[in-house]
């Protein structure tokens, strides 16, 4: 076996007794958006007087549905997994279900004590229970998937052969992209839509209306044409600025053209999804405009060269179309047709769920932006090249 075969082996070979960066980041960032979901909409803090531990009682409560049940449990599971598979293999079996099922307790309680000093949320020992029991369900799928996911998996395989052994984080970054088109936005892949909600916020702290974007064009009204142009402008900025952050993280040897239409194809699909959901099954494709549509056509020709350029242009490319897509999208008023929309739209339910995917809409374009900018030894590093046999 020639010394280049012996390089290959090696790199194919399952990874035992080593741990995943790809689930400590996820861990991360899904504690992000537990905490995110459990305190949404962050606004009212006030000290309640009752013990913060009230809620730990066997008290029913008086309301509850079995939606309620299963979203609670169902939310936690991923922690739990995540939780097993982030310790292991230092710790692993019985001891690390234990420890996750621990963890899930703390964090449970930690969210539902600090609910006391909102008011627009109510501490229960039924959400108490339910996510704990949640996180442990996940322990235990944890326990029983880790060796196999982590040390042999052909995930695992696929993981080593398409992206670059700096991928971990950035992988759970791009992954984050689709689930952020759940939140309604004004327009499609507009992620990043920071000054209203800034203008909100200091508006009440000045008990004053302050405008910041009719700041930026003082007296200046758009006409349809505009509002289409920019559309336009962000919907392929935004597509073009994912989809090259995720190509940073391929291989060159892999298949990146598939990959790419994949990742856009997914991010459609939960936006269909999510629209079909939050408003009515007939409002699916409601993003689909003729500025999304012109967009998307343009962010699909730019991509099918850019996805085969050099990492470093890649990612100076998905810099600037991040920018120039919050510039736009920051400095235009509140599409109308937009607002008229958001009038069918009842969160009920899913209050906490839309905490969580508004959380992800605001600040995805600028994690992706605090990613990209790192030293760029850390995201263009070059691969290891096999010896050549002699």
């Amino acid at each position: 076996m020639t010394r280049a075969n012996v390089v290959a082996d090696l790199r194919e070979r399952p990874r035992e007794g080593r741990g995943s960066p790809i689930a400590r980041a996820a861990l991360l960032a899904y504690l992000l958006l537990i905490i995110y979901a459990s305190w949404y909409p962050f606004t009212g803090w006030r000290d309640s007087g009752l013990p913060l531990l009230t809620f730990m009682n066997l008290v029913k409560p008086r309301y509850w549905t079995g939606f309620d049940v299963t979203v609670n449990i169902v939310g936690y599971i991923p922690f739990g997994v995540l939780l097993v598979l982030s310790v292991y293999p230092r710790i692993r079996g019985v001891w690390a279900v234990l420890l996750a099922a621990l963890v899930g307790v703390l964090v449970s309680g930690t969210m539902e004590a600090v609910q006391n000093f909102l008011p627009s949320r109510v501490p229960s020992n039924l959400d108490f229970i339910t996510n704990a029991g949640g996180c442990f369900v996940g322990a235990l799928l944890g326990a029983w998937w880790a060796p196999g996911l982590l040390d042999r998996s052909r995930l695992f395989q696929l993981r080593r052969r398409w992206f670059a052994s700096y991928a971990s984080q950035g992988l759970v970054l791009v992954a984050l992209w689709p689930l952020a088109q759940i939140y309604p936005q004004s327009y499609l892949f507009g992620h990043g839509q920071v000054l209203p909600i800034i203008s909100r916020w200091l508006s009440k702290w000045f008990d004053t209306d302050i405008n910041l974007v009719a700041m930026l064009r003082p007296g200046a009204t758009m006409t349809v044409e505009q509002y289409w142009l920019s559309e336009t402008i962000i919907t392929a900025c935004g597509m073009t600025g994912a989809v090259l952050t995720f190509m940073c993280l391929v291989r060159r040897s892999a298949p990146r053209f598939m990959l790419m239409l994949t990742f856009v194809a997914t991010a459609l699909l939960f936006k269909t999804l999510s629209s079909s959901l939050l408003f009515r099954p007939d409002n699916a494709f409601v993003w689909i405009t003729p500025g999304a549509e012109g967009g998307f056509i343009i962010g699909v020709i730019m991509l099918a060269g850019l996805v085969f350029a050099p990492q470093v242009a890649q990612r100076r490319l998905a810099v600037v179309s991040l920018v120039l897509s919050l510039i736009v999208l920051n400095s235009i008023p509140a599409n109308p047709y937009f607002v008229s929309t958001l009038q069918g739209w009842v969160q009920g339910k899913f209050l906490n769920f839309n905490g969580a995917a508004q959380f992800l809409s605001l600040l995805w374009p600028f994690f992706a932006l605090w990613f990209l900018l790192l030293p760029s030894h850390k995201l263009n590093r070059q691969e290891p090249r096999a010896p050549v046999p002699g």
